[in-house]
């Protein structure tokens, strides 16, 4: 089975220096919930299958478009790990994934060159394929991420218990 994976710009919106977090999150979530609760369900179900939310250290609600420029430009044997490593970044250690430096890092991680990397996303490259595949998405109706499409005619959404995800995987065999 190959993964393909896409990028998905939560809110392209957001200026590349981004917004403070939680008053970004507080608005998003309309102000009827305290951040606290509004993060309970996420974080719960991550833990459930091994990934750390600290949201609390978040600071930032990034532009992500350079992340997923960074991604595009990793080599593939790498992609997966440098995909990894961003998720991380941000999730598990709140750093600014729309921060050319954080981005810098996460690259010489995997072996990119740093000086090289710098002027590629400097110059936008892997910018344009991204926003393709935030075109495809909106195409398709896409509105959230996980979004899971197999074979190109069967899709759900939503993160899901592995159970569920192999039993859907099972039944479009």
């Amino acid at each position: 089975m190959e993964v393909v994976y896409r990028a998905f710009l939560l809110n392209p919106s957001i200026p590349p220096e981004g917004y403070p977090f939680a008053e970004y999150m507080h608005a998003k979530g309309g102000g009827r919930v305290p951040l606290e609760e509004f993060f309970d369900g996420p974080r719960q179900m991550g833990a459930a299958v091994g990934l750390v939310f600290n949201f609390d250290q978040i600071t930032k609600a990034p532009n992500s478009l350079k992340s997923h420029a960074l991604i595009n430009l990793a080599p593939e044997g790498v992609r997966d790990a440098v995909i990894e490593d961003v998720y991380a970044a941000y999730f598990e250690f709140g750093q600014d994934i729309g921060d050319l430096e954080t981005l810098l890092a996460i690259g010489e991680r995997h072996g990119m060159d740093r000086a090289d990397l710098r002027v590629r996303l400097e110059a936008g490259e892997g910018e344009a394929q991204a926003e393709a595949d935030a075109q495809w998405a909106a195409a398709h109706g896409i509105k959230g991420v996980p979004f899971f499409v197999i074979d190109g005619k069967y899709a759900f959404s939503g993160a899901q218990p592995p159970e569920v995800i192999q039993s859907f995987l099972a039944r479009v065999k």
